[in-house]
């Protein structure tokens, strides 16, 4: 019987349960996400517990579990996302609109961002920052890591912010997402949105940040004195392909 080999990447809690970042699998030809996944449930039964809230990828595109398997395919089990060294990671400058993605491990710096998008016609900058801060319900933190699916992120970050520049009457959006450790008081994500007038751009600036939190592919794992916790999120309707 013919088979394929196929790379399995493990994010989040779904790494911890399987104790590896990745690993390498040989199946049928012709077997899907789902049946790949079986065979993980199977090693990990928490990871069976977890199925209902997946997001499934093949190739750092969000699929559906029946999405057939081929030589060399990358797959990655999602768990919900938890939005929340020298340049970018990754960076996307968007050739039609001129808006800007990046994930990075350097601090933010939104002014830079707003010099790089501003226009001379914007009359509005709108600046969120998403801040590390001290507790999480009155558990006190001491710094939080974040961990992404790199490519498949950037991607996911550069798609949002062409809907969200395409959906309000803005003229250009910057998000940058930080990755790695990072203490309380430093900025996690930064965006930036500049208009010619105020109120599509305060609009924009929220909506991004409340997809952005629900469809990137960024995890965010607490640090406490006495332990440390993934944050629980959900994935976007849109994301989870059933």
């Amino acid at each position: 019987m013919a088979v394929v080999r196929v790379r399995v990447l493990f994010f989040g809690p779904v790494k911890d349960i399987a104790g590896m970042a990745e690993d390498t699998v040989e199946v049928a030809a012709g077997s899907t996400l789902r049946s790949v996944f079986a065979l993980y449930a199977l090693r990990f039964p928490k990871l069976a517990e977890m199925e209902s809230s997946l997001a499934w990828a093949k190739n750092q595109r969000f699929c559906r579990p029946d999405e057939p398997l081929g030589e060399g395919d990358e797959v990655a089990f999602l768990p919900p996302v938890s939005g929340g060294a020298g340049g970018h990671l990754r960076e996307i400058c968007d050739p039609r609109t001129g808006s800007f993605f990046a994930l990075t491990e350097d601090p933010i710096d939104t002014r830079a961002l707003a010099a790089r998008v501003l226009r001379p016609e914007d009359g509005a900058v709108v600046h969120f920052e998403g801040v590390v801060r001290n507790n999480s319900n009155g558990r006190p933190t001491l710094y939080l890591d974040y961990e992404c699916y790199l490519d498949m992120a950037i991607e996911a970050l550069a798609a949002l912010g062409r809907d969200i520049a395409g959906s309000f009457a803005i003229g250009k959006i910057a998000i940058v997402h930080r990755i790695g450790r990072m203490q309380v008081g430093e900025t996690s994500v930064g965006i930036v949105v500049t208009a010619p007038h105020r109120q599509p751009a305060f609009e924009a600036a929220l909506e991004a940040i409340n997809r952005l939190k629900r469809s990137v592919p960024i995890w965010k794992k607490e640090r406490f004195a006495d332990g440390e916790e993934w944050v629980e999120g959900e994935w976007d309707d849109s994301v989870r392909l059933r």
